[in-house]
């Protein structure tokens, strides 16, 4: 495992501190005005999606592995609706601001 705080791009590690906090306000700060999000390879609504994946449902993340800089990583995600998963979360950074954010099972 990896702690969040070694994750090497500071505002992936305020995302994922933002997501174990429950923290959609500091979330949401990350975002850039235009961010998307695409998971499992389809686009989403992305304030629907974390309210839905992460905010109401007591979403956490555990990196187990991290490449490209700290923009992507292997993870053990769990919310309350689908429990325990693995996978796999890639950013794209701008202006330190996510832009672009896809997710999906490992």
């Amino acid at each position: 495992m990896i702690t969040i705080d070694d994750v090497a791009d500071p505002t992936v590690r305020t995302v994922l501190t933002a997501i174990n906090a429950g923290d959609r306000a500091a979330f949401m700060a990350a975002l850039a005005p235009d961010a998307t999000l695409s998971d499992d390879g389809s686009d989403r609504d992305l304030e629907q999606w974390i309210d839905r994946e992460i905010f109401t449902v007591n979403g956490h993340i555990e990196v187990e592995s991290a490449s490209d800089d700290g923009r992507s990583f292997v993870a053990r995600y769990r919310n309350d609706t689908w429990g325990e998963m693995r996978t796999t979360w890639a950013f794209t950074i701008v202006g330190g601001k996510v832009l672009r954010m896809d997710t999906g099972q490992a």
